[in-house]
């Protein structure tokens, strides 16, 4: 059958997994500069920093064929201290937004993951317009602070709704129901 009108590409799901290719780190680089440099103007040039050469970085991939295609969301973790693990730079593309639980789904691998490497606090200075989703995902206020001129939460993880993820690699496929995917 010939496709008189071309349809608009569905992916049926999406990797959510720990960075582990150049290909991986570049598009979560790529993705949080279109986010945090271009989008929203927060940082002028780039928003790296100190905390990337240490921080674990955490991508979700959109697929194609049931392969990678590319990266459209991303978040990074630290230890900053035994114990205290923080979570930053949570991205998700402006095109993928629309898609639920990507975020979601990141910040759960990153509170995990953090979990199985001995994390007993779990902190993030959250946007203000992202706190009710981190409230429904057992996370407390903690304090309302001013970051790079923008208003932000510090919120702590409820640990006890995270279990560990020894294995932030393989991660996990996130599949979207076919009503989001033809939303988009």
């Amino acid at each position: 059958m010939i496709e008189v009108e071309p349809r608009q590409f569905q992916c049926p799901g999406y990797y959510i997994r720990a960075a582990s290719t150049p290909f991986e780190a570049r598009g979560a680089a790529a993705l949080r500069h279109r986010v945090f440099v271009t989008e929203q103007r927060i940082f002028e040039g780039h928003d790296r920093d100190e905390i990337d050469l240490v921080a674990t970085h955490l991508v979700a991939l959109s697929t194609y064929a049931s392969e990678a295609d590319e990266i459209v969301g991303t978040v990074r973790i630290h230890e900053d201290a035994p114990g205290l693990w923080w979570g930053s730079r949570l991205a998700v593309d402006r095109d993928f937004r629309a898609i639920s639980r990507l975020g979601v789904e990141l910040i759960r691998l990153a509170v995990r993951t953090a979990r199985a490497r001995g994390c007993t606090t779990f902190l993030a200075h959250v946007q203000m317009q992202n706190v009710p989703m981190f409230r429904r995902l057992h996370w407390q206020d903690i304090q309302e602070v001013s970051l790079h001129g923008v208003p932000h939460m510090r919120m702590q993880a409820d640990l006890a709704a995270y279990p560990p993820c020894p294995d932030p690699v393989a991660g996990w496929y996130h599949r979207c129901p076919p009503r989001e995917e033809a939303a988009r």
